[in-house]
């Protein structure tokens, strides 16, 4: 991604006039670039001053449509990145790492910052020991918490324990290839697998536990175009020549990974995809973008009906039911997508878009233990199975991740009606489809939850747990 996109190409509205895609009621008062899921219900985003961040709060029946914004502290002082590595941590805070550009000028910075939402501070962070530049680089959430961010320009990784915010340079034993433009998926064994941009079609995974990469063969069709920018980009003393583009990949409930894929044929072509099986360790080839679309640089979403949605570079939508990729309404290129506790999408912080179909009962989160009656202001633990859903939900070609495998907890008053999200935090695990395995998460009663009988569910990637009864003191 060399191309900084219009600030009117982020804040699409009204294109289409579909019934599944609404304007939200309050635009973003400064456009929304990339935004995440806190883990309090509310979204936050970053504005298109790039040093603003905002918060998108849902209105008291749960409307994320009819939600309200509020203006949140602004990164510190020499620190603008544009395209960076993200992601929310287990005990609730948002990690920014990098970026593509800093004050809109190429940096390939090696800053970074960490929001504290309790605090609505930022935090400078240090970056690995030995990392002059980061840029736009792909990382993930490891089962274990452990931020892991791989370097852009070589086959380093590193990861960042949040709990001291130090990091440490792990080995990359086995990586075929650097890191460039590569976007990495969490699988359920807790490796993280990658399709490969400057060796495609090679594919290979990351085993964090014997800190070494591992092959897993050919794609069979190759997901990635070349580059559009030719020669030398400077960084530093350094020069670095783009490997070309990817699209992103998205682990599906059966436990398949769906890889999607830029240009072929020299630029030309439609984009491919591939399905990798873990049954099997074998890929198989998916079905070509319809129209000589693709899917380069974009972003998709796992819908909670289990069907990964992707944006083609022609703005169309395209859902992957399985077999086809049936395309749906315009929804506009590079705008960011976000699963919400709703089971709505959030398309660049401005419309709201309604997925048909529901998911499978066995998808969602179950409670097994819960307390029966809770004070406001005071914190609780909930623990029970599937309570990170069964992927992280959220992907892009590289950078600009935000998944959402993490366990919500909402509260609705029976009386009223109205909905009180509980910030959760210390997720005993931020692994995906974790099946039988009994998980908790930790919960923070708001102040203002209204008192009285009440239900409760936790919320995964947009899939809500059957209901219990609670009692609000």
């Amino acid at each position: 991604m060399f191309l900084v996109v219009s600030v009117l190409l982020l804040t699409v509205c009204g294109v289409s006039q579909a019934q599944t895609l609404q304007n939200l009621v309050n635009q973003p008062p400064d456009g929304a670039i990339v935004g995440f899921l806190m883990t309090d219900g509310t979204v936050m985003y970053q504005g298109g001053a790039q040093s603003d961040w905002w918060r998108l709060t849902p209105d008291k029946s749960g409307s994320y449509l009819k939600g309200t914004w509020k203006q949140l502290a602004s990164l510190p002082s020499g620190y603008v990145p544009l395209y960076f590595a993200a992601a929310v941590l287990a005990d609730g805070r948002l990690i920014i790492e990098g970026g593509e550009y800093n004050f809109g000028n190429f940096a390939f910075t090696n800053m970074g910052a960490v929001y504290n939402p309790a605090k609505n501070t930022w935090t400078m962070q240090k970056p690995p020991k030995g990392w002059g530049f980061i840029g736009d680089s792909p990382s993930t959430v490891l089962p274990n918490g452990k931020f892991l961010l791989g370097s852009k320009f070589d086959r380093r990784v590193a990861e960042l324990d949040p709990a001291t915010l130090t990091w440490t340079n792990l080995s990359s034993a086995g990586k075929f290839d650097r890191n460039a433009e590569e976007g990495w998926t969490l699988m359920p064994d807790g490796s993280v697998l990658t399709f490969d941009v400057s060796k495609a079609p090679h594919s290979e995974k990351y085993d964090s536990s014997q800190q070494k990469w591992i092959s897993l063969g050919s794609t069979i069709v190759d997901l990635h175009s070349p580059t559009t920018i030719q020669g030398c980009i400077p960084y530093g003393s350094h020069c670095y020549y783009p490997p070309g583009e990817v699209g992103p990949g998205m682990l599906q409930p059966d436990g398949t990974m769906f890889a999607t894929g830029s240009a072929s044929n020299g630029g030309n072509g439609p984009g491919h995809t591939a399905i990798f099986h873990p049954s099997t360790g074998k890929w198989t080839v998916g079905p070509d973008f319809p129209n000589g679309d693709n899917a380069g640089d974009s972003y998709a979403v796992l819908l909670p009906n289990g069907h990964p949605l992707v944006i083609g570079a022609s703005g169309t939508s395209y859902e992957f039911d399985g077999k086809k990729l049936n395309s749906g309404i315009f929804i506009g290129y590079f705008n960011h997508l976000l699963v919400l506790p709703t089971g709505e999408v959030i398309v660049a912080g401005s419309e709201i878009y309604t997925p048909k179909g529901k998911p499978n009962p066995a998808w969602a989160p179950t409670i097994m233990t819960y307390p029966h009656t809770v004070s406001r202001g005071s914190t609780y633990k909930v623990s029970g199975t599937q309570f990170n859903g069964l992927s992280e939900a959220q992907a892009f070609g590289d950078e600009l991740t935000s998944a959402t495998n993490y366990p919500l907890v909402r509260i609705t008053n029976k009386a009223s009606g109205h909905v009180f999200y509980a910030k959760t935090h210390d997720h005993s695990t931020m692994g995906v489809a974790t099946g039988k395995a009994t998980v908790s998460t930790s919960f923070d009663v708001p102040a203002g939850t209204e008192t009285g009988a009440s239900t409760l569910v936790v919320v995964a990637n947009g899939i809500a747990s059957k209901a219990v009864s609670v009692t609000v003191n």
